[in-house]
């Protein structure tokens, strides 16, 4: 695997004060630069999209159909609708003004914030990174982009797509491993938008407190897949088993663990080994379709939740290609570290139930999932999920 050269800290240090004098000179605030600058990213992305394709596949062994849905054509999209909405969204807004503030008149002004710091991380290395940036651009501010070291390739190809489309003074990208993290963060911002771990984030918030820099962190979590007795079986194997084939579950919203009727159990894991099979056909090594672990390392993590567990399903790996095959693991310990961590990989971990009310105080026990997943033909559960669990986002029947 290529490595990654560190930007060195006088090099972060010069980008960034850059970018606080460029934004002061105010050529940024105007909305027919932001619209420019958004036309050109477009640009940018429809003509590098071969090379990011393949970068993607370098990395991550994502196919192109997979990298086009899940990663190029939603900054495209994301592109597309603030190029709709932004004159709209810059105009001020004529609010009513309080009796005691009379006869003057209110508004509603939008500012940019400034400089902002956006760090992505390695499992949609491309939308993490650049749908943040749109965002950025849209808002009159510029910005310092920093991509995962851990998929090299896409990492090099976004850096020198950038290069090529904007100034550094503008927009630019700062590479390199934790060092390189901590350096940026000793640097002052006004806004970091950083997507990845708890414990990163925690690391990132501890710095912008020092600066009091406003921060939107973007995190994982244990995402449970609860099926209640009356589910559509049939549908809902095969929407599982999509939604947790995507990115081969590196996905901050994959369905992390399955909950399951007792009565419906076997019946389930019948319906998912059919559809993983229909899905990436009986050796997902040899599909084209299924993306391998990112590294040896998280390679290793995963493999220590299969060994020495009841494997239903799966299984198979090779560590010389990060490959492991989409696996269930039934009768699983719910004090066990496969149910206290987050697994981000093609992992399932079957728990059961025995009533909707039970698996509701399973889920409110744990920590806040970031997405829910619940299947069901009952109104009433539907209801009673929605009602007494909180999560990021809920998904009723389909993942």
């Amino acid at each position: 695997m290529m490595n990654i050269e560190n930007t060195s800290i006088q090099e972060i240090k010069t980008i960034t004060e850059a970018q606080r004098a460029f934004f002061r000179s105010g050529e940024t605030l105007s909305l027919k630069y932001r619209q420019r600058a958004l036309c050109a990213l477009s640009k940018a992305l429809k003509q590098w999209e071969p090379r990011i394709a393949e970068a993607l596949w370098k990395d991550l062994h994502k196919s192109y159909e997979e990298a086009y849905l899940t990663e190029l054509s939603i900054v495209l999209g994301e592109i597309d609708n603030h190029l709709r909405h932004l004159k709209h969204w810059v105009m001020p807004k004529r609010v009513s003004t309080p009796l005691k503030m009379m006869p003057s008149r209110s508004k509603v002004v939008a500012e940019p914030l400034g400089c902002t710091l956006i760090m992505a991380p390695w499992n949609y290395p491309v939308q993490l990174l650049l749908n943040p940036l749109v965002g950025a651009i849209s808002a009159g501010c510029t910005a310092v982009l920093k991509p995962s070291p851990y998929v090299p390739h896409t990492s090099k190809v976004l850096e020198e797509m950038i290069k090529e489309t904007f100034r550094p003074e503008y927009i630019a990208v700062v590479q390199g491993n934790r060092e390189v993290n901590t350096a940026l963060l000793k640097e002052r911002y006004d806004l970091i938008f950083f997507t990845g771990s708890p414990q990163l984030g925690r690391t990132v918030m501890r710095a912008a407190s020092e600066n009091l820099t406003p921060v939107v962190l973007e995190l994982g979590g244990k995402s449970p897949c609860i099926v209640d007795k009356d589910a559509d079986i049939a549908m809902a194997a095969r929407r599982i088993a999509w939604g947790k084939s995507l990115n081969a579950g590196q996905t901050c919203i994959a369905p992390d663990y399955l909950l399951v009727h007792t009565d419906i159990k076997e019946q389930l894991i019948s319906a998912l080994k059919k559809e993983f099979t229909r899905l990436l056909g009986p050796n997902p090594k040899e599909s084209k379709h299924f993306v391998r672990i990112v590294n040896e390392r998280a390679f290793d993590r995963l493999m220590g939740y299969i060994q020495g567990a009841d494997v239903v399903m799966g299984g198979e790996y090779d560590r010389s290609e990060r490959y492991i095959s989409p696996t269930i693991i039934d009768r699983v310990d719910v004090n066990s570290p496969i149910m206290q961590e987050e697994i981000f990989g093609p992992i399932f971990p079957v728990v059961t139930f025995t009533s909707t009310d039970e698996a509701i105080r399973f889920v409110v026990s744990r920590e806040k999932p970031l997405a829910l997943y619940y299947f069901s033909k009952s109104k009433r559960n539907i209801r009673q999920m929605l009602k007494y669990t909180s999560s990021g986002g809920t998904c009723i029947n389909d993942t």
